[in-house]
């Protein structure tokens, strides 16, 4: 897997080659701020795109703009955005452009390495990893989510970090047919339906970040 690496910081950007590297993954770019991270895209057609939010010049918002633009221009590109802080608006404005092939970490998790590379991994799959202080932040802030009982609320907010169904029952102590109702139970009352497909999952979380758009 190729991947490009955006990271203003020095340390932190060879330490994600590292442990890129050390994973079987090709990082056959590592640059330090948005513009940069788009040419390399342009020059070397990765597999994946780790960036952190906030790079040079402002040091406000330009990797994530930098994300933005990358998945207009190719919609497949996997993208794992990194934050320093939880910073809902960023995370909405990413999630509510894609359903597939995302994912919004804090920095602090990547010192757990084996669940960090299997974020990377699910990213890069097509699949989503939501850090889980963002997505208990927003599942507290938005109002759709009052119709789910606070075990529906449990089970989402593992499904949002990417649990399979066993994974959440795991989690939770529950079988996987009592998880499997409790996941229908949640598309009801969020309106999502079987046309839905594949990507009910992911919608489920993105439903209630429509009103949150930034």
């Amino acid at each position: 897997m190729r991947v490009v690496v955006a990271e203003d910081s020095v340390l932190l950007r060879e330490g994600l080659v590292r442990l890129l590297t050390a994973a079987d993954m090709q990082v056959v770019a590592a640059v330090e701020d948005a513009e940069a991270l788009l040419r390399a895209v342009d020059q070397h057609e990765p597999d994946l795109v780790v960036t952190d939010v906030r790079m040079p010049p402002t040091h406000t918002d330009e990797g994530l703009r930098a994300a933005l633009v990358l998945r207009r221009q190719r919609p497949s590109l996997p993208l794992l955005v990194l934050s320093q802080y939880v910073e809902e608006r960023y995370a909405t404005r990413l999630l509510s452009t894609a359903t597939t092939g995302v994912g919004y970490l804090l920095k602090d998790r990547i010192a757990d390495v084996t669940d960090f590379i299997v974020a990377v991994r699910r990213v890069a799959a097509g699949g989503t990893a939501l850090d889980p202080e963002v997505v208990a932040q927003l599942l507290i802030r938005e109002d759709p989510l009052n119709r789910l009982t606070p075990r529906e609320r449990e089970v989402l907010r593992l499904m949002a970090e990417g649990r399979s169904n066993a994974g959440i029952g795991a989690a939770l102590v529950l079988s996987e047919g009592a998880v499997g109702k409790h996941i229908g139970n949640i598309f009801s009352k969020l309106d999502l339906s079987s046309d839905d497909g594949d990507h009910r999952r992911v919608l489920a979380v993105l439903r209630f970040l429509d009103g949150v758009r930034v």
